[in-house]
Protein backbone atom coordinates (compact mmCIF):
# COMPACT_ATOMS: atom_id res chain seq x y z
CA UNK A 1 0.00 0.00 0.00
CA UNK A 2 1.52 3.56 -1.18
CA UNK A 3 2.01 5.86 1.71
CA UNK A 4 -0.38 8.71 1.91
CA UNK A 5 1.83 11.77 2.43
CA UNK A 6 0.98 15.85 2.81
CA UNK A 7 4.37 17.83 2.69
CA UNK A 8 4.50 21.31 3.67
CA UNK A 9 7.47 23.50 1.64
CA UNK A 10 7.66 27.05 3.59
CA UNK A 11 10.18 28.05 0.79
CA UNK A 12 11.98 31.40 2.11
CA UNK A 13 9.55 32.60 4.80
CA UNK A 14 8.86 33.10 8.04
CA UNK A 15 11.69 34.28 11.20
CA UNK A 16 12.70 31.78 13.91
CA UNK A 17 10.07 32.72 16.48
CA UNK A 18 7.26 32.60 13.22
CA UNK A 19 8.30 29.27 12.15
CA UNK A 20 8.24 27.92 15.40
CA UNK A 21 5.19 29.11 16.52
CA UNK A 22 3.33 27.83 13.01
CA UNK A 23 5.15 24.50 13.56
CA UNK A 24 3.88 24.10 17.35
CA UNK A 25 -0.19 24.53 16.11
CA UNK A 26 0.05 22.21 13.45
CA UNK A 27 2.04 19.47 15.16
CA UNK A 28 -0.79 19.98 18.09
CA UNK A 29 -3.99 20.08 15.31
CA UNK A 30 -2.63 17.13 13.79
CA UNK A 31 -2.40 14.82 16.90
CA UNK A 32 -6.25 15.98 17.40
CA UNK A 33 -7.39 15.50 14.40
CA UNK A 34 -5.56 13.09 11.86
CA UNK A 35 -7.84 9.78 11.89
CA UNK A 36 -5.83 7.76 9.34
CA UNK A 37 -2.00 7.06 8.59
CA UNK A 38 -1.31 9.62 6.43
CA UNK A 39 2.20 11.38 7.37
CA UNK A 40 2.96 14.97 7.96
CA UNK A 41 6.02 16.27 6.50
CA UNK A 42 7.12 20.52 6.85
CA UNK A 43 9.89 21.06 4.84
CA UNK A 44 11.19 24.47 6.56
CA UNK A 45 14.27 26.56 6.49
CA UNK A 46 17.46 25.53 8.13
CA UNK A 47 17.20 27.84 11.28
CA UNK A 48 14.33 26.04 12.28
CA UNK A 49 15.26 22.54 12.01
CA UNK A 50 16.60 21.56 15.06
CA UNK A 51 14.02 23.13 17.15
CA UNK A 52 11.35 21.75 14.80
CA UNK A 53 12.60 18.43 15.19
CA UNK A 54 12.58 18.35 19.06
CA UNK A 55 9.06 19.68 19.13
CA UNK A 56 7.52 17.00 16.16
CA UNK A 57 6.70 14.40 18.63
CA UNK A 58 6.70 11.69 16.09
CA UNK A 59 3.33 13.32 15.05
CA UNK A 60 4.39 15.31 12.18
CA UNK A 61 7.97 14.87 9.94
CA UNK A 62 10.68 17.35 9.73
CA UNK A 63 12.43 18.18 6.18
CA UNK A 64 15.03 20.46 4.24
CA UNK A 65 14.28 22.29 1.09
CA UNK A 66 17.75 21.38 -0.02
CA UNK A 67 21.07 19.73 0.31
CA UNK A 68 24.64 20.16 -1.44
CA UNK A 69 25.68 17.64 -3.71
CA UNK A 70 29.02 16.63 -1.90
CA UNK A 71 29.52 15.32 2.07
CA UNK A 72 31.80 18.20 3.15
CA UNK A 73 34.35 20.63 2.33
CA UNK A 74 34.65 24.52 1.38
CA UNK A 75 30.98 25.26 0.26
CA UNK A 76 30.43 28.16 1.92
CA UNK A 77 26.65 28.85 2.31
CA UNK A 78 25.35 25.07 2.00
CA UNK A 79 24.52 22.48 4.16
CA UNK A 80 25.03 18.78 3.36
CA UNK A 81 22.65 15.71 3.60
CA UNK A 82 24.81 14.54 6.94
CA UNK A 83 24.00 17.47 8.82
CA UNK A 84 20.40 17.40 8.06
CA UNK A 85 20.20 14.29 8.97
CA UNK A 86 22.33 14.69 12.68
CA UNK A 87 19.35 17.49 13.61
CA UNK A 88 16.61 14.90 12.83
CA UNK A 89 15.56 15.59 9.23
CA UNK A 90 13.59 12.23 7.87
CA UNK A 91 13.12 14.06 4.33
CA UNK A 92 14.78 16.59 1.87
CA UNK A 93 13.20 18.37 -1.32
CA UNK A 94 15.32 17.96 -4.03
CA UNK A 95 15.19 19.34 -7.87
CA UNK A 96 12.02 21.85 -6.71
CA UNK A 97 11.33 24.07 -10.20
CA UNK A 98 12.65 27.09 -7.93
CA UNK A 99 16.07 25.39 -7.68
CA UNK A 100 16.30 24.09 -11.11
CA UNK A 101 15.01 28.18 -12.46
CA UNK A 102 17.00 30.11 -9.81
CA UNK A 103 20.59 28.12 -9.38
CA UNK A 104 20.45 26.08 -13.22
CA UNK A 105 20.32 22.97 -11.22
CA UNK A 106 20.98 20.18 -13.64
CA UNK A 107 19.67 16.59 -13.84
CA UNK A 108 22.88 15.04 -12.99
CA UNK A 109 23.54 17.51 -10.34
CA UNK A 110 20.28 16.61 -8.68
CA UNK A 111 21.68 12.68 -9.08
CA UNK A 112 24.28 13.30 -7.02
CA UNK A 113 22.21 15.19 -4.40
CA UNK A 114 19.70 12.14 -4.10
CA UNK A 115 22.44 9.45 -3.86
CA UNK A 116 23.92 11.43 -0.71
CA UNK A 117 20.49 12.03 0.63
CA UNK A 118 19.68 8.27 0.65
CA UNK A 119 23.04 7.25 1.71
CA UNK A 120 22.44 9.38 4.81
CA UNK A 121 18.94 8.08 5.41
CA UNK A 122 16.94 10.84 4.04
CA UNK A 123 14.10 10.46 2.31
CA UNK A 124 14.13 12.60 -0.93
CA UNK A 125 11.17 14.06 -2.13
CA UNK A 126 12.10 14.46 -5.84
CA UNK A 127 10.04 16.75 -7.78
CA UNK A 128 9.42 16.95 -11.60
CA UNK A 129 7.60 18.94 -14.29
CA UNK A 130 6.93 21.30 -16.81
CA UNK A 131 6.78 24.81 -17.29
CA UNK A 132 3.90 26.48 -19.37
CA UNK A 133 5.68 26.66 -23.10
CA UNK A 134 6.14 22.68 -22.62
CA UNK A 135 3.08 22.12 -22.06
CA UNK A 136 1.64 24.23 -24.39
CA UNK A 137 4.01 22.75 -27.28
CA UNK A 138 3.56 19.47 -26.22
CA UNK A 139 6.58 18.44 -25.26
CA UNK A 140 5.81 18.11 -21.38
CA UNK A 141 5.85 13.89 -21.72
CA UNK A 142 9.65 14.12 -23.13
CA UNK A 143 10.81 16.73 -20.31
CA UNK A 144 9.54 14.72 -17.95
CA UNK A 145 10.68 11.40 -19.10
CA UNK A 146 14.24 12.92 -19.42
CA UNK A 147 14.18 13.97 -15.80
CA UNK A 148 13.20 10.76 -14.32
CA UNK A 149 15.74 9.25 -16.75
CA UNK A 150 18.63 11.84 -15.78
CA UNK A 151 18.22 12.11 -12.75
CA UNK A 152 16.46 8.74 -10.59
CA UNK A 153 16.90 5.77 -13.07
CA UNK A 154 20.78 5.87 -12.49
CA UNK A 155 19.59 4.26 -9.03
CA UNK A 156 19.52 0.82 -7.94
CA UNK A 157 15.68 -0.99 -7.55
CA UNK A 158 16.39 -1.19 -3.80
CA UNK A 159 17.63 2.58 -3.46
CA UNK A 160 14.50 3.65 -5.79
CA UNK A 161 11.84 1.97 -3.55
CA UNK A 162 12.82 4.68 -0.77
CA UNK A 163 12.33 7.58 -3.10
CA UNK A 164 8.65 9.88 -2.87
CA UNK A 165 7.92 12.01 -6.28
CA UNK A 166 6.50 14.82 -6.69
CA UNK A 167 4.89 16.30 -10.20
CA UNK A 168 4.80 19.90 -9.74
CA UNK A 169 3.39 21.80 -13.53
CA UNK A 170 5.67 24.42 -13.00
CA UNK A 171 2.92 26.94 -14.51
CA UNK A 172 0.96 26.19 -11.62
CA UNK A 173 3.33 27.47 -8.96
CA UNK A 174 2.55 30.21 -7.19
CA UNK A 175 -0.01 31.54 -10.39
CA UNK A 176 -3.37 30.35 -8.63
CA UNK A 177 -3.43 27.97 -11.72
CA UNK A 178 -3.89 24.66 -10.95
CA UNK A 179 -4.22 21.45 -13.11
CA UNK A 180 -7.38 19.74 -13.44
CA UNK A 181 -7.69 16.49 -11.68
CA UNK A 182 -7.66 15.21 -15.30
CA UNK A 183 -4.45 16.28 -16.06
CA UNK A 184 -3.18 15.39 -12.80
CA UNK A 185 -4.27 12.34 -12.83
CA UNK A 186 -2.86 11.97 -16.67
CA UNK A 187 0.68 12.89 -15.39
CA UNK A 188 1.06 10.60 -12.57
CA UNK A 189 -0.15 7.75 -13.96
CA UNK A 190 2.32 8.65 -17.17
CA UNK A 191 4.86 8.90 -13.93
CA UNK A 192 3.83 5.71 -12.92
CA UNK A 193 4.09 3.79 -16.25
CA UNK A 194 7.96 5.23 -16.55
CA UNK A 195 8.86 3.77 -13.50
CA UNK A 196 7.18 0.55 -14.08
CA UNK A 197 8.79 0.01 -17.60
CA UNK A 198 12.34 0.80 -15.22
CA UNK A 199 11.88 -1.02 -12.05
CA UNK A 200 8.86 -3.29 -12.45
CA UNK A 201 4.66 -3.61 -11.93
CA UNK A 202 5.85 -3.77 -7.77
CA UNK A 203 7.89 -0.94 -7.33
CA UNK A 204 5.97 1.14 -9.67
CA UNK A 205 2.50 0.36 -7.52
CA UNK A 206 4.32 1.25 -4.04
CA UNK A 207 5.81 4.59 -5.04
CA UNK A 208 3.91 7.62 -3.36
CA UNK A 209 3.70 10.64 -6.13
CA UNK A 210 2.75 13.92 -4.97
CA UNK A 211 0.99 16.63 -6.73
CA UNK A 212 2.19 20.00 -6.02
CA UNK A 213 0.96 22.87 -7.68
CA UNK A 214 -1.43 25.42 -5.95
CA UNK A 215 -3.26 23.24 -4.21
CA UNK A 216 -5.24 23.88 -1.05
CA UNK A 217 -8.02 22.76 1.03
CA UNK A 218 -10.44 23.68 -1.47
CA UNK A 219 -9.25 21.63 -4.35
CA UNK A 220 -7.60 18.42 -2.69
CA UNK A 221 -9.88 16.42 -2.07
CA UNK A 222 -10.52 16.34 -5.77
CA UNK A 223 -6.66 15.54 -6.26
CA UNK A 224 -6.17 13.52 -4.20
CA UNK A 225 -9.22 11.30 -5.36
CA UNK A 226 -7.65 10.10 -8.65
CA UNK A 227 -6.14 6.75 -8.50
CA UNK A 228 -2.59 8.27 -8.79
CA UNK A 229 -2.25 11.38 -6.51
CA UNK A 230 -0.97 9.80 -3.50
CA UNK A 231 -0.53 13.49 -1.63
CA UNK A 232 0.50 16.95 -2.29
CA UNK A 233 3.66 19.30 -2.33
CA UNK A 234 1.95 22.08 -0.60
CA UNK A 235 3.22 25.75 -0.65
CA UNK A 236 1.46 28.66 0.41
CA UNK A 237 -1.23 26.70 2.02
CA UNK A 238 1.27 25.08 4.26
CA UNK A 239 1.87 28.71 6.07
CA UNK A 240 -1.71 28.59 7.53
CA UNK A 241 -1.84 26.26 10.37
CA UNK A 242 -5.59 25.50 9.45
CA UNK A 243 -5.37 25.09 5.52
CA UNK A 244 -2.08 22.94 5.85
CA UNK A 245 -4.02 20.42 8.63
CA UNK A 246 -7.27 20.42 6.73
CA UNK A 247 -5.84 19.22 3.69
CA UNK A 248 -4.06 16.41 5.85
CA UNK A 249 -7.41 15.85 7.03
CA UNK A 250 -8.74 15.16 3.36
CA UNK A 251 -7.12 11.39 3.71
CA UNK A 252 -9.11 10.87 7.11
CA UNK A 253 -12.32 9.37 5.21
Amino acid sequence: MRKKIVAGNWKMNLDYQEGVSLFSEIVNMVRDERKGNQIAVICSPFIHLNSLSQLAGGVVKIGAQNCHQNESGAFTGEISAKMLSSVGCEYVIIGHSERRQYFAESDALLAQKTGLALKNNLTPIFCVGETLDERNNGSYYHVLKTQLENGLFNLSADDFAKIVLAYEPVWAIGTGLTATPEQAQDIHAFIRAEIEAKYGANIADNTTILYGGSCNAKNAPELFAQHDIDGGLIGGASLKSRDFVDIIKTFNS
